[in-house]
């Protein structure tokens, strides 16, 4: 009987589908299968971040972590199972994690295993140990590595161009290149011994036409930021996406900036920004059209750790389990007393909430690291910058984690040039264009918007001179009065000995630098396998043995005067108003539009204020603006309006204040 009702249905559709024909009415059509989605997640830049903590500061940072985004990775997972986890380079180096490189697990290897990463091409900074190092790591993760720009002298590849992944019977192929750069930062090193870096354009074209006809889509991995670095043509992967439109997108890195989503050329693109702070997502929309995958739909976006209302995600609790050992290791680390500081803190405290002491003026830190700069590289000037406007270092004991905590480029080194008089005033002209000009009336020092924005401080202190920087003259005329510690001016045609980071010359010899086109002779370079090598060498780790082999143990600084800033006006009366109310929280010091980078405008007394200023802070002190409203000069009012917030604290008596307390 089924086997009839069957052959009665079959019979019946046929004839109406027949009838509809003949009568010119469409028959059914065949469902359409339905689509595919693909979601590919990438990181970058994770920069040892293993798990929510800073061990140079030794202390929680729920800012990013690897555990903070498997949590995240696992809601995406269950969202859609046709998910593939990738990396681009730059994660086993800094953050404490080059603490493992000689133990039997690095916990990045750890956490990428559990997290089934499914592939990872190497960025620059794998390479600062050496092969054997970058072998003995590499070697214990799981997934696909790749490095499609990197051969060996005799020809062959170093390790694979890309990958297949299938997913739901999408083939992806998944191409990774390394910034070609790589041989300036390694510069110095026997890390590149027996490589050959070529173009990554012409290497993922080669890879390209290899997967042809072999995957549905194809994927770049790539450590390198959109833009050209320093210029250079061939290292940003806007010059890839506009040479091989074949890429359907790709995850950037390298340069540690968001780019959620941009379009070059057809070829979708973004970028993760850096310390695990967030996770690329590409979502790849796939349809069967005669019997082919096609791609019908494409999106991209950045998805961040912390969300819009600063929660950040919650770390997965197994994985924190599994790195725990790992974590405990680096705290010890951490805390290792290397020195005691005496006699005086190393970082006097703000003068003005918001404005860093430590990048306006000379502090006994700056002046600490120009001492071991100078002792180990015998140069005749040295140059570095503190990228943390937070820098404090008290006296009593001196641990590692404070060196590191005050100096944060953990790869920094002392590299020295042959320079003349010339190339070292120009170069600090451009270091001294991280201020502001000031004019009449200005009462604080601030920052060049994008100066502050930059990747890395740009605020390079010099050592062993004297100057002054006179912010009233036009940028590239600020620097008066260099001389030597003697006293010696130091005139445009004398040959100097600069002592300074690779990659900060590098970048200022590159194209729109301020020492463009210049060559300079390396003399030597404090990561040199005959000076200290690519550990030892860098200035955290000559600071710390600066403190145990040469001082003993014991640092006492000495107050030097070798440079300041002149062309603000710190006598005006009224400053100390300006700086009572922005320390009382009334007055506020300029920020950018976002609120993340402050101080980006100078305080000025000699301006009109305005009706809305007047009132705007006059309601913060609960004073009656009416009363106010016939000054001129902020200067003025910023007086009047202190001394009516002081009057009116001491107003408030006894009683009133301990209620308050209550």
């Amino acid at each position: 009987m089924k086997k009839l009702a069957k052959g009665l249905l079959s019979v019946a559709l046929t004839s109406m589908v027949l009838g509809s024909a003949m009568m010119g009415i469409a028959a059914p059509v065949k469902a359409a299968e339905t689509p595919t989605k693909i979601t590919l997640l990438g990181t970058s830049d994770i920069h040892g971040r293993f798990m929510p903590w800073d061990y140079a500061l030794d202390g929680p940072n729920q800012n990013g972590s690897m555990t903070q985004l498997f949590t995240m990775i696992k809601e995406i997972r269950k969202e859609n199972p046709n998910t593939v986890l990738l990396d681009a380079g730059d994660s086993i180096q800094d953050n404490s994690a080059e603490l493992f490189n000689d133990q039997p697990q690095s916990p990045i290897m750890v956490a990428m295993n559990e997290m089934n990463y499914d592939a990872w091409a190497f960025g620059n900074h794998e390479f600062n140990f050496g092969l054997d190092v970058l072998d003995k790591v590499s070697s214990q993760y799981k997934g696909s590595v790749l490095a499609g720009n990197i051969y060996k002298e005799n020809g062959e590849r170093f390790l694979p161009a890309y990958t297949i992944i299938e997913r739901a019977g999408v083939k992806i192929g998944v191409i990774g290149m390394n910034t070609p750069m790589i041989t300036d930062f390694e510069k110095g090193t026997d890390h590149l011994d027996g490589l050959v870096i070529k173009n990554p354009v012409e290497e993922t074209k080669k890879a390209v036409k290899e997967l042809e006809g072999k995957v549905d889509v194809m994927i770049g991995l790539m450590h390198m930021g959109i833009e050209n670095e320093n210029g250079i043509p061939g290292t940003g992967v806007a010059d890839i996406a506009n040479a091989v439109p074949e890429l359907t997108a790709i995850f950037a890195g390298h340069m540690h900036k968001l780019v959620k989503k941009e379009e070059i050329n057809g070829v979708l693109i973004s970028e993760p920004d850096k310390y695990a702070t967030h996770i690329s997502r590409i979502d790849l929309t796939f349809e069967k059209k005669d019997g082919k995958l096609v791609l019908t739909d494409k999106e991209a976006t950045a998805l961040p750790v912390k969300g819009a209302d600063g929660t950040p995600a919650v770390s997965d609790v197994e994985l924190e389990t599994k790195l725990k050992p790992f974590h405990e290791f680096a705290r010890a680390d951490a805390n290792i007393v290397v020195a005691e500081l005496k006699g005086m803190n190393l970082v006097p405290k703000n003068e003005i909430e918001g404005i860093p002491t430590v990048q306006i003026q000379e502090t006994p830190l700056s002046d600490f690291f120009h001492e071991v700069m100078l002792y180990y590289s015998k140069a005749d000037v040295v140059a570095h910058q503190i990228d943390n406007d937070k820098a404090k270092l008290d006296v009593g004991p001196i641990m590692k984690k404070d060196i590191a905590y005050n100096y944060q480029y953990a790869g920094g080194e002392i590299t020295v040039y042959k320079v003349t008089g010339k190339d070292l005033k120009d170069y600090m002209e451009w270091a001294v264009g991280y201020f502001n000009s000031t004019r009449p009336g200005d009462v604080t020092v601030s920052f060049d918007p994008k100066r502050r924005a930059s990747k890395y401080s740009t605020n390079d202190f010099f050592g062993g001179v004297k100057y002054e920087i006179d912010l009233t003259k036009p940028y590239g005329s600020r620097i008066t009065n260099l001389r030597k510690l003697d006293e010696t001016p130091i005139k445009a045609e004398d040959t100097l000995k600069l002592g300074m980071n690779s990659y900060r010359m590098e970048a200022l010899q590159a194209k729109g630098g301020a020492l463009e086109g210049r060559k300079f002779e390396q003399l030597w370079s404090s990561k040199d396998n005959t000076a200290f090598g690519e550990t030892a060498g860098t200035i955290r780790n000559r600071a710390i043995a600066y403190l145990k082999e040469v001082k003993k143990g014991v640092y006492e600084p000495k107050v030097q005067s070798n440079w300041k800033i002149t062309g603000v006006d710190t006598t005006a009366p009224e400053r100390k108003d300006v700086v009572e109310l922005i320390n009382a929280g009334i007055l506020s010091v300029p920020k950018t539009a976002d609120g993340k980078y402050s101080n980006i405008a100078s305080i000025n007394i000699k301006d009109a204020v305005t009706k809305e200023g007047i009132a705007e802070l006059s309601a913060k002190v609960k004073v009656d603006a009416a009363k106010l409203a016939t000054v001129k000069t902020k200067g003025e009012f910023y007086h009047q309006l202190n001394e009516a917030r002081k009057a009116a604290e001491k107003s408030v008596t006894p009683t009133t204040n301990t209620q308050q307390k209550k």
